[in-house]
C-alpha cells in the first residue's frame, strides 16, 4: 500500500481558512464530453506502474479525459496537499489516509460523492469487510476503497534455522500481557549475544547483543505494524466506535501490553533499542540482519522482496488471549472541493474503484486490491513472484481478524500527544501506567 505508512511526526498546521464548498458537479452527457485534464496524486513509487496502466485503460475508453499521475514521497505529499488546497493548486484526486481526511472534511476541502454514489449505481458492498463504512460520516461519503492492508510477521529464515525453530512454530504461537507466552520464549532464542548465547541462557549479556529477536518500534502513536495487534488481542480498542470522542488508554489492558513490550527491550534486551528503530525504521534494522523477526504491513511486501539479502518468509501473528486480530486499514481516492474539473474526476474515481481497475492492480502484484477478487488476483501475481502472502490474506478472511483504524477528529493532535507517550515510555523514561492514563486525558480533553 505504502512505502511509509506510518504517520509523520511533523504536523503541518493550518494556516488559512477551508477552501469554499464545493461547486456543483456537472451531470450531463454533454458535460461529459468536454476535454479534461485530471491531475492524480500518491505518494507510493512502486504502485506508480500499476496506476499508469489503469490511467491508461481509463483513457482508451474516456479519451476526452488525459490523467496526469504525480507521484511524491510520504511527507512531501502531504505538506503539497496542505498547502496546494490553500493556495487553490491541487490535485484534482488523490490518493488519501483514514488519519488525514477528517481534518479534510472539517474544513469542507474534499467532496462528498455519496450523491454521485446513488446516481451512478456504485455497490458500496462490493469491497472487503468494512472498507467503504471508513469513509462514510453522517451519511456522507468521501472516498471509494481502493486497497486494504493487514500485518503479517517477516522472518529471516537463516535466523530461525540456526536457532532450531521451523517456520510452523507461527502457526501457533501465543502471547499475554503477563509473561509474553510463547512469542517472548520464540524472541528470547532468536536473540543472540556477542558470546552466542541466546535469551533464554543464564550467561545471556543483554549488554552485548549480536542478533535482536525482534525489531519493533514502540514510538508509533498508531501502533498499527506494532503493539496494536498485541493490545487489541486482549480485547482492547482504541475507542467504541469509528469517529467516537472517547479514546481508551487508561484501561488496564493496553497499560500491562505496552509495559510487556517495551520490556521486551528495557528489560531483557530482545528487541532493538527504540532510538535505532526511530531513526533507521524497524524494516532497515531487519534488512541489516540485526533483527530475527519484524512485524510488516502488507505494503511492504515489495519493499522487502527488493531490499533483503536473505532468505525470508511470511507468518501468522501470535495467538493472544483473545485470538489472532491486527489493524484493518484502507486507502481511498478523494476529490478536492477546489477542482474545476470535478466530473471528470469522479469518472477517475469510479474507474479506480471498479473491478477491472483493481484487477489491474491487483496482477501487477503491489498491494491488496479492496474487492476481493481482485485480492486473490494479487496472492496470485505474489506467488509467481516467489512469495508467499497468504497470511496477509488470511488475517483479513479470518473471523473477527481486523479492528478497524481508529478514525477519529483531531487526529494531528491525538498523533502529536500520544507519539511523545510512547517514545517516553519506549525509552524508559516513564512507565505505560505513568504515561497513559494522562495521555489519554489530554487527549479526550480535545473533544
Amino acid at each position: 500500500m505504502v512505502m511509509q505508512k506510518k504517520l509523520s511526526r511533523r504536523t503541518v498546521a493550518a494556516t488559512a481558512a477551508a477552501a469554499p464548498f464545493a461547486p456543483a458537479i456537472l451531470s450531463s452527457a454533454a458535460a461529459k464530453q468536454d476535454a479534461a485534464t485530471v491531475r492524480y496524486g500518491l505518494w507510493d513509487s512502486n504502485q506508480l506502474p500499476a496506476y499508469q496502466a489503469c490511467a491508461d485503460a481509463f483513457t482508451a475508453q474516456n479519451p476526452h479525459i488525459t490523467i496526469e499521475i504525480e507521484q511524491i514521497a510520504w511527507d512531501d505529499y502531504w505538506t503539497n496537499i496542505t498547502t496546494g488546497m490553500v493556495s487553490g493548486s491541487n490535485y484534482d484526486v488523490f490518493t488519501n489516509h483514514l488519519a488525514k481526511y477528517p481534518e479534510f472534511v472539517s474544513r469542507n476541502q474534499i467532496v462528498d460523492i455519496q450523491p454521485l454514489v446513488e446516481r451512478d449505481g456504485i455497490d458500496v458492498n462490493q469491497y472487503e469487510g468494512e472498507l467503504a463504512d471508513l469513509w462514510s460520516r453522517d451519511g456522507a461519503r468521501y472516498g471509494l476503497p481502493k486497497d486494504w492492508d493487514t500485518i503479517a510477521v517477516v522472518y529471516n529464515e537463516d535466523a530461525l534455522s540456526a536457532a532450531g525453530l521451523d517456520p510452523s512454530v507461527f502457526d501457533e504461537w501465543t502471547w499475554n500481557p503477563d509473561d509474553g507466552g510463547s512469542f517472548q520464549e520464540i524472541v528470547a532464542q532468536l536473540t543472540i549475544d556477542e558470546n552466542g548465547n541466546n535469551g533464554l541462557s543464564p550467561d545471556f549479556d543483554k549488554t552485548s547483543v549480536a542478533q535482536y529477536g525482534l525489531a519493533m518500534g514502540m514510538g508509533d502513536p498508531y501502533g498499527q505494524a506494532g503493539w496494536s495487534l498485541f493490545a487489541a488481542s486482549t480485547g482492547w480498542r482504541f475507542m467504541d466506535e469509528p469517529w467516537g470522542e472517547e479514546y481508551h488508554f487508561d484501561d488496564e489492558r493496553v497499560i500491562k501490553t505496552i509495559q510487556n513490550l517495551a520490556d521486551l527491550g528495557l528489560v531483557h534486551g530482545f528487541n532493538a533499542p527504540e532510538e535505532e528503530i526511530a531513526s533507521l525504521n524497524a524494516e532497515s534494522v531487519f534488512a541489516a540482519g540485526t533483527a530475527a523477526l519484524v512485524f510488516q504491513g502488507s505494503w511492504m511486501i515489495n519493499w522487502l522482496n527488493d531490499n533483503l539479502t536473505f532468505p525470508f518468509g511470511f507468518g501468522r501473528l501470535p495467538i493472544g488471549p483473545e485470538g489472532r486480530i491486527c489493524m484493518f486499514n484502507g486507502l481511498a481516492d478523494s476529490i478536492w472541493a477546489g477542482s474545476e474539473v470535478q466530473e471528470a474526476a469522479w469518472e477517475w474515481v469510479k474507474f479506480l474503484a471498479s473491478e477491472e481497475a483493481q484487477m489491474i492492480v491487483g496482477q501487477s502484484a503491489v498491494v491488496f486490491p479492496a474487492i476481493p477478487a481482485a485480492a486473490e488476483a494479487a496472492l496470485a501475481s505474489f506467488e509467481e513472484k516467489g512469495l508467499d502472502v497468504s497470511p496477509y490474506l488470511e488475517q483479513a478472511q479470518q473471523e473477527n481478524g481486523t479492528f478497524l483504524f481508529p478514525i477519529a477528529d483531531n487526529a494531528s493532535e491525538y498523533t502529536s500527544i500520544m507519539t511523545a507517550a510512547m517514545q517516553s515510555i519506549a525509552l524508559g523514561e516513564q512507565t505505560a501506567e505513568e504515561a497513559l492514563p494522562k495521555a489519554n486525558e489530554e487527549v479526550n480533553d480535545l473533544f
